[in-house]
Order: structure tokens, then sequence, then C-alpha cells
């Protein structure tokens, strides 16, 4: 029952996962996906979306603390957490893309060539996203690694701080990426300037808080590499292997 248990963590964590960030990749291409249509006046459905974002901020930064976690482990075992965190984050990342209400308000619209030029600026911005991923070796997306590891009596040892690829230019390349991936949008409506504005201060604030926990974890080899390496802009010239 407890292998049972665990693959069916795995295949959701996967699932819910998987899919959120494939319609967060359609909608930040294409726009809303248009799912649920609540009716609302231009003003409700911007509130709404606000709400709908602040929900999944909650959710996806309070998950991460050190002290939910330390919570969460009194009923769940560790190795089931990051898992845990994948489904949670995907449930609610597919509720505000169901949920949002766009808006026909439109306050800025590109047109050739720049429309274009943006719409480059996603491909290149979702290329330099897979760099990121790739730059990290041993990435697990959907916290499923542990699960098998725990299945197989094995014990994950913890990552080395490494520095390869992007992050030799800033410290958060993904969430560096995923801000290229919100401003390339060439119609810019109410409710994509509100995804966007909300979700960018969200970014800023989301680094710094995942730095204190970096900083705990790597200690003073985490606070050379801030004193050397920009959080989110490319100011410098890229740190030297």
């Amino acid at each position: 029952m407890l292998k049972i248990r665990a693959y069916v963590i795995v295949l959701a964590a996967k699932f819910f996962g998987g899919m959120s960030l494939l319609l967060l990749g359609v909608f930040l291409l294409l726009g809303p996906i248009r799912g649920i249509d609540l009716g609302l006046s231009t003003v409700r459905a911007l509130g709404f979306d606000g709400v709908l974002c602040l929900m999944f901020f909650v959710q996806h930064s309070g998950m991460v603390r050190k002290s939910f976690q330390r919570q969460l482990e009194t009923i769940i075992p560790g190795y089931y957490h990051g898992a845990i965190y994948a489904i949670a984050s995907g449930v609610v990342l597919l509720g505000l893309l169901l949920f949002w209400q766009p808006t026909n308000l439109t306050l800025v619209s590109a047109h050739a060539p720049l429309r274009w030029l943006l719409r480059g600026c996603y491909f290149g911005g979702i290329l330099g996203f897979v760099w990121g991923v790739h730059s990290l070796g041993s990435f697990d997306g959907f916290g499923t690694r542990p699960i098998t590891a725990a299945i197989h009596g094995k014990t994950l040892k913890a990552p080395p701080f490494t520095i390869r690829g992007p992050y030799r230019w800033v410290r958060h390349p993904l969430y560096a990426f995923t801000i290229v991936l919100l401003w390339s949008y060439p119609d810019l409506t109410a409710d994509r300037l509100l995804l966007n504005v909300m979700w960018t201060i969200w970014i800023f604030i989301g680094a710094h808080l995942e730095e204190r926990d970096l900083v705990s974890i790597f200690g003073e080899s985490y606070r050379a590499y801030q004193r050397q390496v920009p959080m989110l802009l490319p100011l410098r010239l890229p740190l030297r292997n």
C-alpha cells in the first residue's frame, strides 16, 4: 500500500505540475484560455484576477518556507514534500488559468516589426528557461526523486553548490526568463498588465525570500556568489568558472 500511495503521488505531481506549466506557457503566448466566464465587469474582473494571483503567491511561496515544511513533516514524511508542493502548485495554477477573467480593454497593441520582436523574445525566453533547467543538472521540478529513492531504500545526497550556464550571469535565471515571458505578449490588455505587474513584483519578493534559504544552506559560498553575480538583471560580465 505504501508503494501504491507513493506512485500515485508521483503520477499526480507530474500530471498537475506538467499540465499547469504547459497551460501557463500557452497562456503567456496566446493570452487567456477563456475557460470559465463569470460575466464580470472590467473592474470586478481585475479584482477577481488579483485575488487569483494572491492565492497563487501565498501557496507557492508559503509552502517552500522552512517553518511550513517543519509543520508538514509532523504529518507527512519529508520525502513527500516536493511532490505535495508540485501538486498543490499545479492545482492552484490551473485554477488561476481556468478562472482568469479577461478584459476587453486593450491599453497597447504592438505592430510589426515590434510585434515579431516580442514574439521572438517569448521563444528566446523559453530557450533560456530550458538552458537554466539543464544547467542545474539534478533539477527535480516535480519533487518526485526523493520518493522513488525512498521506495528503493536509498538516500539522496544534497546537490553541491555549482555555478553553470546562465547562473554565471544572474543568480535566478529561471525567474529572469519568466519576466521575459510575461512582458513579451504584444497586446497589453488591462488584465494582462495586472498579471505582469503582480507577477514581476512577486518574483522579486520570492527571489529575496529564496536567497535567505540558500544562504542558510550553503553559507559563505552563497554569500560570495551574491557579491559577484546580480540577482535578476545581467548587469555585469558573467562569472568566470
